[in-house]
């Protein structure tokens, strides 16, 4: 039997941009809970959460941990029935390794998003958020680091609003900031919170203190305007004098907030032990459970319609794979959420985007880098397995005989690469598999082959990224290797429409081999997601090619169609320009012709994958680049140089905005390929003063001077 109703289960991640205190407030959270009995400090390299040793010697997050704790909220008293269970991600802030925070948010139910009391939204902030808006996902916020210079709780707050979201509402104000901060007032109770003891575990509630209480009662009315808006009576009531009670606007509030239409902000700094237990017992009043969640939906593998799982027991087993991990002691690890019914330990799962059954040897609860083994999982939970070979990330696990095939998660593309090698024969067989398990791990992280030199290349989402994962590959696995300078991941597209013919004929004595394709190409039209569900069928759309096919009657027959699409993507990986991948190309294929004896797969495939490359040629082909969007934090006597040195990059500087501290802050965006070595350069033109954060915002057509320039380097 479960051990713990629905209602009284809360999965949520806590997310921010680096350095905000992601990890610093998971630590309070899991000594709050009584999960750790120490608090590890990030500077102190002695974190729960931030388990790997690349991580506590940088002192940042890498990899998103997952932690289970029970919280008995604070103004319940002690009923131990009252406690209810977190199951927490703690995800990376940096933009090297978004894929964990974009494959968190797809399983989690709402999040704790930590903003710097002192930078308010920051670049990764925003990244994070469009993940979150992208899901639906509700969420609370906390401006932490309200004990820092230069902190201010209002600028933070204002940023949310102009920012993310104009719905943000204070649920609280700070009493004082920097070294006078003491504590919070709640503005829905009304009362001062103080938190003392060992780390705050003590909360003394006392009335607000008169200096603060004009503040308090303008910030509240705010607050009780925002809520009763959202029902019609109450508004009413309201207007004529009647307050709702403290109960009724709690409801209110939680219904708005699983609305994604109000966003609560709490203050705090998980540093100095203050907030972090108010913002817990937020989660539980205003965070949804697996029960408040709408159904999960996806598509039955044997007819293709839409079917539905609600969390429940009772309905077929459902769970999305969403994060592998090697164990050094128990191999890979599959971490999964299920949607609904259950799954024990030493059964078959059916995996339903591979068609195969595996044998689940474990089932085990996480702690970060610790396992706690289980004999079920229940709808709404978040475990891993043990033992299974074949699933990977976005892969579905459900009944066989009830399959349904969830919606996959979409990752970025990588945006920068290098060249790899071993350093010695031995380690050249081991660099492979550890490749492989790595690749499987994260799927921003690529591997690819160059068949012209024999190479090995390596993708990813920054140096960063590509540094860690070598450190890895070194530390885990005991492979050397060295590495080629940085690569920026260029792109392919056309700008115009080509037709093309071609005929793959080859006669060589006895059967011959006969293809013939005709093909119209054009730039491809984005689309929403309703507007792909309603695509004919003859029409496939993949993220970066369409596919069309209009041939009447037996021109080509059917059994020759796959390959066909099978030639053009192989054709969309090799560009025209400078060879590399070609994408946003929609590709109608409308008429052609075969030989009854000499036709085959082969040739319709090489046929195929001939005409688009002719017919690229023809389509105004052009070069695209990764473009960043780069926040440079500076003093203001240094923001003459900076902006000079943007310019020489072929920045287009966006926006100058002032900070607390004579400090200013520069938005822009500038090609990759002008910013390798920046952080070096930006410390010598600012005499170590200055900060940057960059993070991929698209791709663009590279201009035609620079174009010439690359492919000058190329030959």
């Amino acid at each position: 039997m479960r051990d713990y109703p629905l209602e009284k289960v809360r999965n949520f991640g806590i997310i921010a941009h680096i350095d905000a205190g992601k990890t610093t407030t998971s630590e309070r959270i899991l000594f709050y809970t009584g999960e750790s009995h120490k608090i590890g400090e990030v500077h102190e390299g002695n974190t729960v959460t931030d388990w790997m040793e690349q991580e506590r010697e940088r002192g940042i997050t890498i990899t998103s941990a997952a932690i289970t704790c029970f919280w008995n909220p604070t103004y319940m008293g002690i009923d131990l029935s009252k406690k209810v269970r977190f199951n927490i991600i703690d995800t990376p802030g940096h933009i090297d390794f978004t894929a964990e925070v974009k494959r968190s948010l797809r399983v989690l139910d709402g999040a704790v998003v930590v903003f710097d009391g002192v930078a308010g939204v920051e670049p990764q902030s925003e990244t994070n958020w469009r993940y979150a808006d992208d899901g639906s996902v509700p969420r609370i916020c906390l401006i932490n680091k309200l004990d820092r210079m230069g902190a201010s709780f209002d600028k933070s707050f204002q940023s949310i609003l102009d920012r993310l979201n104009p719905n943000a509402v204070r649920m609280q104000i700070p009493m004082g900031l920097e070294d006078d901060f003491k504590g919070v007032i709640d503005l829905l109770t009304m009362k001062a919170y103080y938190f003392e003891g060992e780390m705050g575990k003590v909360i003394r509630t006392e009335e607000i203190p008169t200096e603060f209480l004009a503040e308090a009662k303008k910030y509240r009315a705010e607050l009780l305007e925002k809520i009763v808006g959202e029902d019609e009576q109450m508004m009413t009531d309201y207007l004529e004098g009647r307050e709702p009670s403290l109960e009724d606007l709690k409801r209110e509030l939680r219904k708005a907030v699983l609305a994604v239409k109000i966003i609560p902000v709490y203050a705090g700094s998980a540093l100095k032990n203050k907030g972090v237990q108010l913002v817990l017992d937020a989660v539980v009043d205003y965070l949804p459970s697996p029960l408040d969640i709408p159904p999960v939906h996806g598509i039955d593998p044997r007819d293709g319609s839409t079917i539905y799982r609600h969390a429940s027991d009772e309905e077929p087993f459902s769970a999305l794979a969403f994060k592998l991990q090697t164990d050094p002691f128990v191999g890979q690890l599959t971490f999964f959420r299920v949607y609904s019914g259950t799954l024990s330990a030493g059964t078959y799962v059916y995996n339903s985007t591979t068609g195969e059954k595996e044998r689940l040897g474990r089932i085990v609860r996480l702690q970060a880098d610790k396992r706690e083994d289980v004999e079920t999982v229940y709808s709404g939970e978040i475990a891993a397995a043990v033992g299974l070979k074949n699933a990977k990330t976005s892969h579905t696990l459900c009944d066989e005989n009830q399959p349904i095939i969830l919606d996959q998660i979409k990752f970025v593309d990588p945006v920068i690469s290098m060249r790899i090698e071993p350093k010695t024969k031995a380690d050249q067989e081991k660099m492979g598999m550890a490749l492989k398990k790595l690749s499987d791990e994260d799927p921003t992280f690529k591997i690819s082959s160059n068949g012209e030199t024999g190479e090995t290349l390596i993708a990813g989402m920054g140096e960063l990224h590509l540094d860690i994962m070598v450190d890895r590959m070194k530390r885990e696995f005991g492979v050397e290797a060295n590495l080629g300078k940085p690569q920026v991941s260029y792109k392919e597209t056309i700008t115009g429409e080509a037709e093309m013919e071609n005929k793959y004929i080859k006669q060589s004595g006895g059967k011959g081999q006969y293809g013939h394709v005709k093909i119209r190409i054009k730039p491809m039209v984005p689309m929403t997601e309703e507007e792909r569900k309603d695509l004919p069928k003859n029409t496939k759309r993949y993220d970066e090619f369409e596919f069309i096919n209009t041939i009447k009657g037996a021109a080509i027959p059917g059994e020759y169609i796959p390959a066909v699409e099978k030639g053009l993507k192989e054709a969309m990986e090799r560009g025209t320009i400078a060879g590399y991948p070609l994408v946003n190309i929609s590709v109608e294929l409308y008429d052609g012709s075969f030989h009854e004896v000499d036709s085959s797969e082969l040739a319709f495939k090489l046929a195929a994958s001939m005409a688009l490359q002719d017919a690229v040629k023809r389509a105004n082909p052009v070069l695209l680049e990764p473009i960043m969007k780069l926040e440079v934090i500076v003093p203001e006597k240094f923001m003459g140089d900076i902006t000079g040195n943007l310019s020489s990059k072929r920045a287009q500087i966006e926006g100058m905005n002032d900070r607390i501290g004579g400090l200013k802050v520069v938005d822009a965006k500038v090609p990759l390929s002008e910013m390798f070595g920046y952080v070096t350069n930006l410390r010598s033109m600012t005499e170590g003063r200055g900060t940057s954060n960059m993070e991929f915002s698209n791709y663009a057509i590279v201009p035609k001077n620079v174009e010439a320039v690359i492919m000058e380097g190329r030959k």
